[in-house]
C-alpha cells in the first residue's frame, strides 16, 4: 500500500522518546513532518536525524512539529537521542505497521540479496491532515533544506 500527495495521512500512534507518545489525533489541526529512517545511530540516520534538529527553530517557527519513525526498539531509540541531544519525538514502529501504512517498508536489494527495509522517506503534512508533499529514498544532503523549504510554502 502506498499513499500520494493530497491523500489523508494515515493513522498512527506510537511510543516515542521521552516516553512520548505521538500520535495522528495528538497532531490534530497541526502541520507536521514525519519522516521514516531505517536505524538509529547509524552514519546517514545521525546526518539526518542531526540536520533536523538544525532546522527546528525555523521549524517551529512555521508551528511544524518534527517525528523520526524507525522500526528499532525504544531502547536504541532513547540513547540515539541522547547521544546526539535530539529533543523532537523519535518513535518506534516495531511491528512496521506505522511503515506499511504509508508505504515505507519496501523490498530492498542489496548485493543480490532481497530483504524487507525501511525506504529512507519523509512526509509534509498539512493542517488539515492531508499529505502536502513526499520525498521517497531521500538523499540526506540538503533534505532537511528542501523540507522547510516546502513547509514555509504551506504558509
Amino acid at each position: 500500500m502506498s499513499v500520494a500527495e493530497g491523500d489523508l495521512a494515515p493513522n498512527f500512534e506510537m511510543p516515542a522518546t521521552g516516553g512520548r507518545t505521538v500520535s495522528l489525533t495528538g497532531l490534530s489541526g497541526k502541520p507536521f513532518v514525519l519522516y521514516f529512517y531505517p536505524k538509529a545511530d547509524t552514519p546517514g540516520c545521525t546526518k539526518e536525524a542531526c540536520a533536523f534538529q538544525e532546522a527546528l527553530p525555523q521549524l517551529g517557527h512555521i508551528g511544524l512539529d518534527v517525528i523520526g519513525v524507525s522500526p528499532d526498539k525504544m531502547k536504541p531509540i532513547e540513547k540515539f537521542a541522547e547521544k546526539f541531544a535530539l529533543t523532537f519525538p523519535l518513535a518506534s514502529d516495531e511491528d512496521k505497521t506505522v511503515a506499511e501504512a504509508y508505504g515505507t517498508w519496501v523490498e530492498k536489494s542489496m548485493y543480490g540479496r532481497k530483504y524487507m527495509g525501511m525506504e529512507r522517506s519523509t512526509f509534509l503534512v498539512g493542517k488539515d491532515g492531508r499529505i502536502a508533499k513526499i520525498w521517497r529514498k531521500v538523499s540526506v544532503p540538503g533534505h532537511a533544506a528542501a523540507v522547510l523549504a516546502a513547509a514555509q510554502a504551506l504558509g
